[in-house]
């Protein structure tokens, strides 16, 4: 039996070998590192060493998790954009409003659910994008309740207190996208790898499980598929209850 560290970045996952793990910790600031290698995020300090802080999306040629991020929070600006912008059609038109009025239903209200934030700052932004967010909600539905008597009071509302609400709404989100980099170490974790006596940070998207298998479990990889770069080469891959896991041979520091 093998113990397998299994880990996410984007859609793809991966597995390595426990023994050359060391912790897993949260992500953190880094220290850059002048003409260092583009795969090499920085530096940091570890249990009074200093170590390098490989990226495994850029090894892997992805898209940086900041860039994702930037692409996701411009997508959830621009939805309830489209939420207000139908809240006042129905309000000033009297047709049907077809959008969710629950703050946990929308893509905005989904994404804050499953986020967990460790940075002070963060958690502090997050709570009050929440807050905003549900006084968002809760003010649109107010809003349709009372035009059912009052169309004037209700674009009184509409007009005062929603887009009141919705401006501060919109402004936490932009302090997100200015601190993309807090928000990414939230979300992102750093494997304590060692390869060749020399420990290096692994920064990953999420770690996902520990697998107990067996070595004949991992279908082997051709040789010429193994090596991805002279950083990765993959022993195989393994199917973990239907989900196709690339297994790491052996990572390296870049040159």
């Amino acid at each position: 039996m093998i113990d397998l560290i299994v880990f996410s970045v984007g859609e793809n996952r991966y597995a390595m070998n426990i023994e050359n793990v060391q912790r897993i910790i949260q992500a953190t600031n880094l220290t850059a590192i002048p003409n260092a290698n583009e795969n090499i995020d920085g530096m940091m300090s570890y249990e009074d060493r200093v170590i390098k802080v490989l990226n495994f999306r850029k090894l892997i040629n992805m898209s940086t998790y900041e860039n994702e991020l930037q692409l996701l929070f411009t997508t959830l600006k621009a939805g309830h954009e489209s939420w207000v912008k139908s809240l006042i059609n129905s309000i000033e038109t009297g047709c049907k409003f077809t959008k969710t009025l629950d703050p946990h239903a929308c893509g905005l209200g989904k994404w804050i659910d499953s986020f967990t934030a460790y940075d002070d700052h963060v958690v502090l932004v997050l709570n009050e994008l929440t807050e905003f967010h549900k006084q968002l909600h809760t003010t649109g539905a107010k809003a349709l309740e009372v035009y059912k008597q009052d169309k004037h009071a209700a674009l009184q509302i509409l007009n005062v207190d929603i887009m009141n609400i919705y401006e501060q709404t919109m402004g936490a989100l932009d302090t997100f996208v200015k601190g993309l980099d807090l928000v990414a170490n939230s979300l992102q974790k750093l494997i304590i790898y060692e390869s060749g006596s020399v420990p290096f940070a692994i920064k990953v998207d999420t770690i996902e499980d520990i697998a107990h298998i067996t070595e004949d479990l991992i279908i082997a990889s051709n040789q010429d598929d193994s090596e991805v770069n002279e950083s990765l080469t993959l022993e195989g891959v393994l199917d973990l209850k239907g989900v196709l896991i690339n297994v790491i041979k052996t990572v390296k520091l870049p040159k």
